[in-house]
């Protein structure tokens, strides 16, 4: 297939024309929330139990959800393939089969694109084949699914094109996110809408970096430039395209510091978990310290009425944020992200 090429006028037009659009609604999603979006929290010593009692507390809103879908399909969120704390583990993807095997008998597809190399790979080294022998699981390389091409924004707001996973924006599809809560380089936290926009960009299969690297990949693009000029923005922009159904953030072992992967660990031991990713992710923002009016990605879904951002319209079902947050260590160039929001 030949390298489109788009002219910035009508790229902006096309971009403009999808900000106007999910503005057009937001009368009509903030009048939807009359009553408040519900997140189940937990904290324990057993982290599948975290996730599966955080799902339990939610499980109305659930199954309402899940009523129009007829497939499951989870998105885990691994980075790399080699280091267990920035990847979703295995225990907590167990929590999350396990809370579904009560609801159905059918089959439930994992996918994942790791940012350096095959998913494969990575579920041999975080422990996920042994689920195969318990649930009734397909394995998936997000990589090897259908696609099409969109756009993002560079610094100089010039179209850069991308591969975009359609499989995970298939109509019949109820989309779970689950990561573990951590600190990060370019944008301040990386949470459930995160995993899911940065998954929706592919790379070549096999791909791998490193000294023998080989292939291309699409994910650095989402960054907007070398300074992250762009990051928020394309975030915002993908997430008019894919969202989550479902967000599950597991902070049992969380990540501190200079993440998303060469963080330390935080001893949390909390799972929360809601149909409103926005609620969930500027609640966890919360519960590590962090202010989500500070957080490019979740200033702009919440103008645009994507979900919930108001504390005080998220009902809390479990401990209160208050009596769980911990202050995270920030990544040490946090205040080069909050540049982006003066």
């Amino acid at each position: 297939m030949k390298n489109h090429q788009l002219s910035r006028r009508h790229f902006l037009n096309l971009t403009a024309a999808g900000i106007l659009g999910s503005f057009a609604l937001t009368r009509d999603l903030r009048a939807a929330q009359t009553a408040p979006t519900r997140l189940g929290l937990t904290h324990g010593d057993s982290r599948a139990d975290n996730v599966y009692q955080a799902l339990k507390r939610i499980e109305p809103e659930i199954r309402q959800a899940l009523a129009s879908k007829k497939r499951i399909l989870i998105k885990p969120n691994m980075v790399v393939v080699h280091r267990q704390l920035c990847a979703t583990h295995a225990e907590c993807m167990e929590g999350i089969l396990e809370f579904f095997s009560g609801l159905t008998k059918d089959e439930i597809a994992v996918a994942e694109t790791p940012a350096n190399g095959p998913a494969m790979t990575g579920y041999d080294n975080y422990g996920y084949l042994r689920l195969k022998d318990k649930y009734n699981v397909k394995l998936l390389d997000l990589d090897e699914q259908p696609f099409e091409f969109d756009y993002l924004t560079n610094e100089r707001y010039r179209p850069q094109r991308i591969r975009f996973s359609t499989f995970l924006t298939e109509p019949d599809v109820f989309l779970v996110s689950t990561a573990p809560m951590k600190t990060h380089d370019r944008a301040v936290v990386t949470l459930g809408l995160k995993n899911i926009v940065v998954g929706s960009l592919l790379k070549d299969q096999g791909f791998t970096w490193g000294p023998d690297s080989k292939g291309s990949s699409d994910k650095a693009i989402v960054h907007g430039g070398g300074d992250n000029q762009g990051i928020h923005f394309n975030m915002f922009r993908l997430a008019r395209r894919v969202t989550p159904h479902l967000s599950v953030l597991d902070g049992y072992e969380a990540m501190e510091g200079d993440g998303p992967v060469n963080g330390t660990p935080v001893d949390h031991k909390i799972a929360l978990a809601s149909t409103d990713w926005l609620a969930a992710d500027t609640t966890a923002a919360r519960l590590m310290g962090f202010d989500h009016n500070k957080i490019g990605y979740m200033v702009f879904a919440e103008q645009a009425g994507m979900g919930q951002a108001d504390p005080a319209k998220i009902e809390v079902l479990g401990p209160t944020v208050a009596e769980l947050t911990h202050q995270y260590k920030p990544h040490q160039k946090v205040q080069d992200q909050y540049k982006w929001m003066d």
